[in-house]
């Protein structure tokens, strides 16, 4: 899996980059992609490196993750890029075929039969069903969405992630 985003930058006195206030941009904004790839490898992170563009701030990164079952998968969380490039794209390559879904909004498909592409009106990371699948949980007594222990676990890495690109 190979996750990049072209985050663009934000100025050094915004927020966001305030360890003590927004956390930086790895806490911020990175760790969602991490859960993302959690949530795909349907396994446990084994490892995490962490490397970031010499000088200035750590908000251009790339963390190399390593999961239980055997899968990999790359995070390229960049500030350093053009706004004309798309923001997020994820490639997985599995099974002999590869998804492309960029902007989440078009996902496209190579070597997967009866599969080309598919294009949504609007952009969906899934928050709203996210929120939905919570909800149902706490009215109904339910499981939540997303166990406990894979939200501590994804925090623990994203700790060690933050850590190292400091």
């Amino acid at each position: 899996m190979i996750m990049t985003v072209n985050a663009g930058a934000i100025p050094a006195d915004h927020w966001t980059q305030d360890p003590a206030v927004g956390g930086g941009r790895l806490v911020g904004e990175g760790c969602h992609f991490i859960d993302l790839l959690r949530h795909l490898a349907g396994a446990p992170l084994l490892s995490l490196h962490a490397t970031r563009m010499g000088g200035g701030r750590p908000d251009t990164v790339s963390l190399q993750l390593q999961f239980d079952e055997g899968s990999i998968g790359t995070i390229h969380y960049l500030a350093n890029g053009s706004k004309s490039f798309p923001k997020e794209r994820l490639e997985v390559f599995a099974g002999g075929g590869v998804l492309q879904l960029d902007n989440f909004r078009r996902l496209q498909g190579f070597g997967w039969k009866g599969f080309d592409s598919m294009k949504l009106w609007r952009q969906d990371k899934g928050r709203k069903a996210c929120a939905a699948a919570f909800r149902r949980a706490i009215t109904h007594g339910a499981s939540p969405p997303i166990p406990l222990q894979e939200l501590l676990e994804v925090t623990s890495w994203r700790i060690r992630a933050q850590e190292a690109v400091q």
